[in-house]
């Protein structure tokens, strides 16, 4: 127990690490006005770590948090893919794992579409597949088939590398990368049992969507699509870092154009019924499951079957 100081000796004064603080950031004239203190290094001293200067800080807390929420089936799925720290990504360490948000979406994603598409032996597409993250998810967790892989061509070198490190070798001889000018002629005349999208149809033209969901249509029985409900103009997330010319492009792609509040959550469930219709494959196909999609506000998860065919 520590000793208590009598009456006499108790001291009560600033540390100099707080005087210091008192005098450069809590002082008389920062304090004067309560207009924006709490976006200021007033609250930044109090409460509120300083989030421009901060970002990976709020990433581990965020990653922190979603590790923690998970079912035990997602977290059985992460575990089992192993190999997920190759390329140094920014994580913390929950249960004895090294767990990052690109690998916890992966799980919570391979959850909800497991939980109603038979994976066991499936021939699985994937449409813009980013460095791989999905398909090492899908394949280290079940048997497939095969998983055919379109992308862009630097895209596609760069998950081929990481697939070919992170998979074994009977693992990624199931893998295909066809490039996106080779799509009519690799895949005519081919079925799959699940097409799969993670946040790239809102980023290509509208033109674009429209042939791959009608690609979707003629080939696949699934459909599993994972991408923002809208546009946002926010400038409070990033100042806008790439330029305006950035912005104009990013707010012309995809299908779903309206700008939207996208930390309003009733702003984005009215707009994820749009999303819904959007992203329907064809006349033959039926939504069976679609929620948010955890954890940025303004993705959405939708799941669609071939009816009758």
């Amino acid at each position: 127990m520590i000793d208590q100081p009598d009456t006499a000796t108790r001291t009560y004064e600033a540390s100099s690490m707080w005087q210091q603080i008192g005098e450069a950031h809590l002082n008389q004239e920062m304090i004067a006005d309560l207009a924006g203190f709490k976006n200021s290094e007033v609250n930044y001293r109090l409460a509120l770590v300083n989030v421009q200067t901060n970002g990976v800080r709020f990433l581990k807390t965020l990653v922190y948090g979603l590790a923690g929420s998970l079912s035990e089936d997602a977290w059985a799925g992460l575990t089992r893919i192993r190999h997920r720290e190759v390329g140094d990504p920014i994580s913390v360490t929950y249960h004895g794992e090294q767990v990052d948000l690109d690998y916890l979406r992966a799980a919570l994603e391979l959850e909800f579409i497991a939980k109603r598409v038979d994976l066991d032996k499936a021939e699985v597409l994937e449409i813009g597949a980013g460095y791989g993250r999905t398909a090492h998810a899908i394949i280290s967790n079940h048997e497939l088939s095969g998983y055919c892989v379109v992308d862009l061509p630097n895209t596609l070198e760069l998950s081929r590398k990481y697939l070919a490190a992170v998979l074994t070798g009977e693992q990624f001889a199931k893998v295909e990368f066809v490039p996106v000018d080779k799509i009519e002629s690799t895949l005519a005349d081919r079925t799959f049992d699940l097409c799969i999208n993670i946040d790239s149809m809102a980023e290509m033209s509208a033109e674009t969507v429209r042939s791959y969901l009608a690609l979707i249509d003629q080939q696949c029985r699934h459909f599993y699509v994972n991408n923002p409900v809208g546009k946002y103009m926010d400038k409070s997330l990033d100042s806008h870092a790439r330029g305006e010319e950035a912005v104009a492009r990013a707010l012309s792609t995809g299908l779903l154009t309206n700008i939207i509040d996208i930390h309003d959550n009733r702003a984005v469930e009215a707009q994820a019924r749009n999303y819904v219709e959007a992203y329907v494959p064809g006349p033959d196909w039926k939504c069976v499951a679609d929620e948010w999609a955890r954890p940025w506000s303004y993705l959405w998860q939708a799941l669609y079957q071939r009816q009758g065919r």
